[in-house]
């Protein structure tokens, strides 16, 4: 495999250091997932006492994963256990929620916060049977085994914003750990910048022999869930149906991948999630927060969501030799990648364009903390991705003679002191990278 490097500024020189995504091992990650399995069951609903066998076993482990990484950073990590008691369609009686949650504070923005997340909890064939055993080696195992190890290689360094490493209880049960922590996120008046939601992220063959070990699929949503009536109406007649602060993450995710040789390439999903699916990126879309999901590019679906059994031939059931750890290592590369440099850059602008009834375009927008300069980047309203770098500039505005604005969409990076660039944010209705209205 080859090494990335970056070069971090030192007296007016530069010093070659190796990049975080090249201490992931591949074997801490299997040795996670077969920890996770070892609960037996980690359903919700299940016991929250027993120290071996349940959801309170599992969480209690993550967390001192998480404490173990925080020590060995000289407590860099701040550990706190947002809970909740929750009921309703599959928790049939009142039952205590927890998320575990490391905090590695910004050294500059500490209110300026990147989230990596996967669920802890796993459920059978019944969603209410607490007792079975539950394997969940890939659905959520993997994506939990990813955020420890996130956790364990990133903490090791510091960054100007705020890195979240999260185990979400409930996904099961109807997203509620993601909500939770969406909550937890709008009371801490943090500005989230992005989440990244990985939820079965280890396997690479479907349950039709169908094999894709060089993609990973990232799913976002393309209107905003917290627009008004108002908003959208504005979308449908000025653009911005496809430019979501979520969809412009994926875009932003999919040109960071193609950067690394070693790693797996993005196709991108421009759904919020599966069809008929769901995962805990929507409750942080919901409240207007950029989100957007990791997962396999091909699903196996007799692996998930099934007792263990064997019928016709077919073993059935989402245990540890049915995942692929190599691919689970390059997934885990490219979240780690993504969350250093989220973490280095500055949040996005929030631009407008004026150019209704003119041969001239004009954008502007507000400056951004940690910004040194501004991109300007420009597309075609028919094109999927950004093509045109148009130009750099330290103003927080740019008039762009000859270009009529009617035929084009535009956007705006923010780019630190270290060249380390932010998302696009789209000038458009809606395509800022705050909620709507206040969480």
């Amino acid at each position: 495999m080859r090494h990335a490097l970056y070069l971090i500024p030192l007296f007016g020189s530069t010093v070659a250091m190796a990049a975080p995504e090249d201490a992931i091992s591949e074997a801490r990650l299997r040795a996670d997932v077969e920890k996770l399995v070892s609960f037996g069951t980690r359903h919700t609903l299940s016991s929250q006492t027993d120290p071996k066998r349940g959801i309170g076993a599992a969480r209690k482990w993550a967390e001192a994963e998480f404490r173990k990484s925080s020590a060995a950073c000289n407590n860099c990590l701040e550990i706190v256990l947002p809970e909740t008691i929750v009921s309703g369609d599959r928790v049939p009686v009142p039952t205590r929620l927890v998320n575990v949650v490391a905090i590695q504070r910004g050294t500059e923005r500490p209110g300026e916060v990147v989230i990596v997340q996967g669920h802890i909890d796993s459920r059978v064939s019944d969603v209410l049977d607490a007792t079975r055993d539950a394997p969940g080696a890939n659905d959520d195992g993997s994506g939990t085994a990813l955020v420890i190890e996130a956790a364990r290689v990133l903490s090791k360094e510091k960054f100007p914003a705020t890195i979240v490493y999260a185990a979400l209880s409930g996904e099961e049960q109807g997203l509620l750990g993601g909500k939770l922590l969406a909550d937890y996120a709008a009371q801490q008046g943090w500005t989230v910048k992005a989440v990244l939601n990985n939820d079965i992220v280890g396997g690479s063959r479907g349950s039709d022999g169908y094999r894709d070990d060089a993609h990973v699929r990232v799913l976002s949503e393309g209107p905003r869930a917290d627009a008004t009536d108002a908003l959208r109406a504005q979308m449908r007649r000025y653009g911005g149906e496809n430019d979501s602060s979520s969809r412009n993450i994926s875009r932003w995710v999919a040109k960071l991948a193609e950067r690394d040789s070693a790693g797996l390439a993005v196709r991108q999903i421009w759904r919020a999630d599966r069809l008929g699916r769901g995962g805990d990126q929507l409750p942080f879309s919901d409240k207007g927060y950029p989100a957007v999901r990791f997962t396999v590019a091909v699903e196996d679906y007799e692996h998930q969501h099934q007792d263990l059994r064997t019928e016709g031939g077919v073993k059935f059931g989402d245990t540890v030799d049915e995942m692929d750890f190599p691919y689970l290592a390059r997934v885990t590369r490219l979240n780690v990648r993504a969350l250093a440099k989220l973490a280095r850059s500055p949040m996005p602008p929030a631009p407008t364009v004026k150019g209704a009834v003119q041969p001239n375009t004009d954008i502007e927008w507000q400056p951004v903390p940690g910004a040194a300069r501004y991109v300007l980047w420009q597309r075609r309203t028919d094109a999927p991705m950004w093509e045109t770098r148009l130009l750099e500039t330290a103003e927080v505005k740019a008039t762009l003679p000859g270009v009529r604005a009617d035929d084009w969409l535009f956007g705006v990076s923010a780019v630190a002191a270290d060249g380390n660039e932010s998302p696009i944010a789209s000038a458009v209705p809606g395509g800022q990278f705050s909620p709507l209205s206040k969480p």
